[in-house]
C-alpha cells in the first residue's frame, strides 16, 4: 500500500479508502435516505474491515445517515476492540435526514454540533480525523456553517475538515470565505467521479489542483457498473438501488460503450474491470484516495492492485475515448 498527504495537510492517508456504506444493517420495509437492502451487519462486517487493514488500509469513510447511524456504531466496536485510535484515519459526514423533525438535518450551527457529538459517540472516539459536509445546504448561509467546523476543529473534536458533491462556484465560495475569516479550510473533496461519470473534470477537478485539495471520489466504480461486463447478472445492489438506477439509467447506450473497452483493456492486462477502473483514477491530479465498498473479498483485493498498476497513456486514450458528456449527477 501507498501513503499519501490529504491534500496540503500532514496527514498520511492509504491510497484506497474503505468505505462504510455498505456496513451496519440491511434495511427492511421502506428505504429511507441512508439505508439500503444490500447493507451488511456487524458480523458480516468485520472480516472486511479486518482485511483492509492487512492490506495496509487505513483509512475509512462513513456518514451519520449510513443505516440511520448504525454503520458508525459498527466501524467504531471494530475499531475499539482491533487497532490503535491513532493508526487509523476516521472520515464521516452530516447533512442528511436522522430525525422526522426541523432540525434533524442540515448544516445548521445547531445541527453540526449535535451530530457531531452524536457520531463521536457512535464511533467511540474523542474526535474525527476528517469532518466532511455531505452535501450543500441551500437553506443555511455557508458562513455559518463554516464557523461552526472551525468551532469543532479549535475544540479539539475534528482534525480536518472537507466537503462533498456541489458545483464548483459553491466550493470556491467556501474557500474564499474560510480565507477571508481566518476559519479552518476545506482540505478535501469527495465528488462523484468515475469513468462512466467525468463531468468534475470541466471544474472541480482543476480548482482541487489549483488549491492543492485531495479529491476522494465516490462511486468509483459506478455503482459496480465498472466491475462487471455489461450483459453480466445484476446483483441485489443494482435491483435495489434506487439512488444509483436514477443517476446511470439515462445514459445507459454511452456508458456501455466505456465498460466495453474497460472489459477489453482488462483482458489484454489479464486483471479485473474494476483494478483497471480504479488504475485511471489513481492516474488523475488531485484524486488521493476512491472510495471503495466491498462486500466479496475480491472487491477489496482488486482495489489494492490498482495502486501498483501504471496504465500507459494509450490505454488512458483508450479509455476515455468512447466518453460522452453527461448531465450533472450525485449534488441531490
Amino acid at each position: 500500500m501507498d501513503y499519501v498527504n490529504l491534500g496540503k495537510t500532514g496527514m498520511k492517508v492509504s491510497r484506497i479508502c474503505l468505505g462504510c456504506m455498505t456496513y451496519g444493517s440491511p434495511a427492511t420495509g421502506e428505504l429511507k435516505p441512508g439505508r439500503q437492502a444490500w447493507a451488511l451487519n456487524e458480523e458480516e462486517s468485520r472480516p472486511f474491515f479486518q482485511q483492509a487493514l492487512d492490506a495496509g488500509i487505513n483509512f475509512f469513510d462513513t456518514a451519520n445517515v449510513y443505516s440511520s447511524g448504525d454503520s458508525e456504531i459498527v466501524l467504531g466496536n471494530f475499531i475499539k476492540a482491533n487497532v490503535r485510535r491513532e493508526s487509523v484515519v476516521i472520515a464521516t459526514k452530516v447533512h442528511g435526514l436522522m430525525r422526522e423533525e426541523p432540525n434533524g438535518r442540515g448544516l445548521s450551527r445547531k445541527a453540526i454540533l449535535f451530530e457531531l457529538d452524536e457520531s463521536l459517540r457512535r464511533l467511540q472516539t474523542d474526535y474525527v480525523d476528517l469532518y466532511q459536509i455531505h452535501r450543500w445546504d441551500y437553506e443555511t448561509p455557508i458562513e455559518e456553517t463554516l464557523e461552526a467546523l472551525h468551532d469543532a476543529v479549535k475544540a479539539g473534536k475534528v482534525r480536518y475538515i472537507g466537503a462533498s458533491s456541489m458545483h464548483a462556484w459553491q466550493f470556491a465560495k467556501s474557500l474564499y470565505l474560510a480565507d477571508l475569516r481566518g476559519w479552518t479550510r476545506f482540505v478535501s473533496m469527495q465528488n462523484h467521479y468515475n469513468l462512466l461519470y467525468r463531468e468534475e473534470e470541466r471544474e472541480m477537478a482543476g480548482l482541487c489542483v489549483d488549491q492543492n485539495i485531495g479529491m476522494l471520489p465516490w462511486s468509483p466504480l459506478a455503482r459496480g457498473r465498472l466491475a462487471r461486463p455489461w450483459a453480466a447478472e445484476t446483483t441485489k445492489r443494482l435491483e435495489t438501488d434506487k439512488f444509483g438506477n436514477s443517476m446511470y439509467s439515462r445514459t445507459e447506450q454511452d456508458d456501455k460503450r466505456v465498460v466495453d473497452r474497460l472489459a477489453e483493456i482488462a483482458a489484454q492486462r489479464g486483471t479485473a474491470m474494476a483494478t483497471i477502473a480504479l488504475a485511471w483514477l489513481l492516474q488523475k491530479p488531485a484524486v488521493t484516495a476512491p472510495i471503495v465498498g466491498a462486500s466479496k473479498p475480491h472487491h477489496l483485493a482488486d482495489a489494492v492492485s490498482a495502486v501498483a498498476l501504471k496504465l500507459t497513456p494509450e490505454e488512458i486514450k483508450s479509455l476515455e475515448e468512447p466518453y460522452q458528456p453527461h448531465p450533472v449527477l450525485g449534488f441531490a
